[in-house]
């Protein structure tokens, strides 16, 4: 169904306080997924993005969830459908057009960077 989903993940315990962006992307099976530190501004800089493990599609569907082990909580920032530019959705190299309230755009990640631009 080509579904993504942008969520807040806020870590607050003793030995870590932290707040970064999972980017998930649907494809197949399960979510590629990646994490980032700030939201891509439209035209703005390129922003970092590491590579995570992939994640369960139920994620898709996620509005708040507090998670085990001291690892915080997640919150849905921003969601919607994609499709593919360039025929490729690798962990590595892609372009995407996202339908989304905040990330609307083309949407590329290339190596451990990304950036958002307007649609031409």
């Amino acid at each position: 169904m080509n579904r993504w989903i942008l969520l807040e993940h806020t870590i607050n315990n003793p030995s870590i306080s932290e707040v970064h962006f999972d980017f998930l992307v649907e494809n197949g099976s399960d979510c590629l997924t990646w994490k980032i530190y700030e939201i891509p501004k439209l035209n703005g800089p390129l922003v970092k993005i590491d590579n995570q493990l992939n994640h369960r599609l139920v994620w898709l569907t996620t509005d708040f969830q507090k998670l085990t082990r001291d690892r915080g909580y997640v919150k849905r920032i921003d969601y919607g459908n994609y499709f593919i530019l360039d025929n490729n959705l690798s962990k590595d190299n892609f372009s995407l057009c996202l339908k989304g309230k905040l990330l609307k755009g083309i949407f590329k990640k290339k190596a451990d960077l990304c950036h958002l631009h307007e649609n031409i």
